[in-house]
């Protein structure tokens, strides 16, 4: 094990400076007057929301797919290759919104009368997005060489791996979200809404929902070939489950288009009409599909997925994702849920070798964490990077063992420090040191030699502090500030968790002084609280905590429905609590 000079943070405690949201009161009155709830027109308004409209999550409220740059483009030139009897091959990314993105276009082009497949790299192998060596693989698919690859989640920054097809004599066709290089490849069409020139609303699109539109787009051409009639086709509203899902789990910005991406696809999950392949992993998460909800997608059906990509291969998610059969679903949805297990056991071992390591003597504290083994999986080197993250609060980057003389690492970063940034410093201070990175602001890669670490670690830490000029960061947990004591009931906890919350449109997170009336343990690790505040008395539960508090303290807190015997009581899940 290695951890570098800069760690030793085992003795630092991360307190976060509590901050409360301020919401425009002329929005809010505004949100009010359309009748919508008074707590939610607070909390919408203070996370940007200033016009009704903006909470209209129908499907006559998304954004249209001709506002998407080379959307029709796109769809004409699949539309001939339809015509033509031409294949296609979808390439995929190996995440849960890769796995969706191409279950989208699988179910969609096929019910448009297309020939298409799929190919999904292995991460171990080619790496992320259509390299030259995934084209050769596409030369050796199983019903032979393709007439056209679309990708979908990756391909923006393929300039070598699309002139590879292009001298194949394969075209491309891409669809991605992710940002662009200093020049783009030289596809049959490019459907992204980061590309330059591309006026789309929403920037926020995950490469879910990239592929939805480039669908919605060929339906409605192949309505103005007379394909289909004019309102005639394929309901592509019966995908939007798997919108839903990898939307929510890639964590992009759930923007108003976005909502609305994921409260439809939520919808038809809470009704049960969604795919054998979604309702098989509610099954094994033992969750309930009828209060289905974010977290569901982000934490129990997503990691599922991610973890066929971690450690095996994604095709299993695709075909769990793609399948009609139920039995054969709920088999694949098992076999994706062993592999979390495991995937889950070996990143509690990882994490707990990474922690002794911060705990040796020799370790000082620094700006930065940065761990590598020589045992680790490289799978889940981003996973142990977010939880060390998390912890100390400080951009973490952690590295296994990669072949050929090289180990990758996988960094998570906080909102103070651009991590692709600092790796681009280092690659500047140090030429040679890093062989290949890329990312962007908040998670990054990079391969380095086998003995590079240790000269990385130092670099990496010296990166940081010049970058920001700091050696400490205070993490920042904003609130939603006091709730009002007529509103902390189980009703309105229900409503709360009805709404789509996440990345950019954060949960509420409410702040109060509460005396503790009660307290213990519950499962060695968890604080369980009788609180009270204002007379009103309230159950509370801090997960994974368990040092006790004093009888004053000021609470960071989610208000939850709780279930039990069949009765539903409010619940308050503390986030942080202190001294008042």
């Amino acid at each position: 094990m290695a951890a570098g000079a800069q760690n030793g943070l085992e003795t630092l405690v991360v307190i976060p400076r509590l901050t409360v949201r301020h919401a425009d009161l002329a929005a809010c009155q505004n949100l009010q007057a359309a009748g919508i709830h008074p707590l939610l027109s607070r909390l919408w308004a203070a996370r940007g929301v200033v016009d009704p409209a903006q909470t209209r999550l129908a499907w006559p409220s998304m954004l249209p797919p001709g506002q998407l740059t080379h959307a029709g483009h796109a769809a004409a030139v699949l539309a001939d290759a339809i015509a033509q009897g031409k294949r296609l091959l979808i390439v995929a990314d190996y995440d849960c919104d890769g796995a969706t993105a191409c279950a989208v276009g699988l179910r969609a082009l096929a019910a448009m009368g297309a020939q298409v497949d799929f190919l999904v790299p292995n991460r171990f192998e080619t790496g992320y997005g259509l390299s030259p060596a995934v084209v050769d693989l596409a030369l050796r698919h199983r019903n032979g060489k393709p007439d056209i690859i679309i990708t979908v989640d990756n391909g923006i920054a393929s300039v070598d791996g699309v002139a590879a097809a292009n001298a194949a004599g394969i075209g491309v066709v891409i669809t991605d979200h992710h940002l662009p290089g200093d020049s783009l490849p030289d596809a049959l069409a490019i459907v992204n809404p980061n590309q330059p020139g591309c006026g789309f609303p929403s920037k926020n699109l995950a490469g879910v929902g990239v592929i939805f539109y480039l669908m919605l787009a060929l339906r409605a051409e192949l309505r103005r070939r007379g394909v289909f009639a004019a309102d005639g086709g394929p309901r592509l509203d019966a995908l939007a489950d798997l919108v839903a899902l990898g939307t929510v789990a890639d964590v992009v910005k759930l923007d108003a288009n976005n909502r609305l991406l994921v409260t439809q696809g939520l919808q038809r999950m809470r009704a049960g009409r969604m795919q054998p392949g979604l309702r098989a992993l509610f099954a094994v998460a033992g969750r309930e599909p009828r209060s289905a909800n974010g977290f569901d997608l982000g934490f129990a059906l997503g990691p599922r997925i991610n973890a066929a990509g971690r450690l095996a291969d994604m095709s299993l998610g695709i075909a769990c994702l793609t399948t009609d059969d139920e039995d054969q679903a709920l088999a694949m949805a098992r076999e994706l849920d062993q592999i979390n297990r495991e995937r889950r056991g070996i990143e509690a071992e990882m994490r707990e070798q990474a922690m002794a390591a911060m705990e040796a003597p020799d370790a000082v504290a620094g700006a930065t964490v940065c761990v590598f083994d020589p045992s680790w999986h490289q799978g889940v080197v981003g996973l142990v990077a977010s939880r060390l993250k998390e912890k100390f609060w400080r951009p973490t980057l952690a590295f296994a063992p990669a072949g050929d003389d090289e180990i990758r690492g996988s960094g998570r970063s906080i909102p103070d420090v651009h991590l692709r940034d600092v790796l681009d410093l280092v690659s500047k201070r140090h030429p040679g040191l890093i062989r290949k990175f890329g990312g962007h602001a908040m998670a990054a890669g990079l391969t380095l030699g086998v003995d590079g670490f240790d000269a990385f670690a130092p670099a990496f830490d010296a990166a940081v502090r010049e970058l920001t000029g700091r050696d400490r960061f205070e993490p920042l947990l904003e609130t939603d500030g006091s709730l009002e004591s007529g509103y902390a009931n189980a009703e309105v906890a229900g409503l709360l968790q009805q709404q789509v919350w996440g990345a950019g449109f954060a949960a509420p997170l409410f702040l109060d002084e509460f005396t503790v009336r009660n307290q213990r343990l519950v499962g060695e690790k968890h604080l369980k609280l009788a609180l009270e505040r204002g007379g009103q008395r309230f159950d509370a539960i801090w997960f994974g905590h368990d040092e006790s508090l004093p009888e004053r303290i000021q609470a960071a807190y989610r208000l939850e429905q709780n279930v039990w015997n069949g009765m539903v009581t409010a619940q308050l899940v503390i986030e942080y609590a202190g001294p008042v």
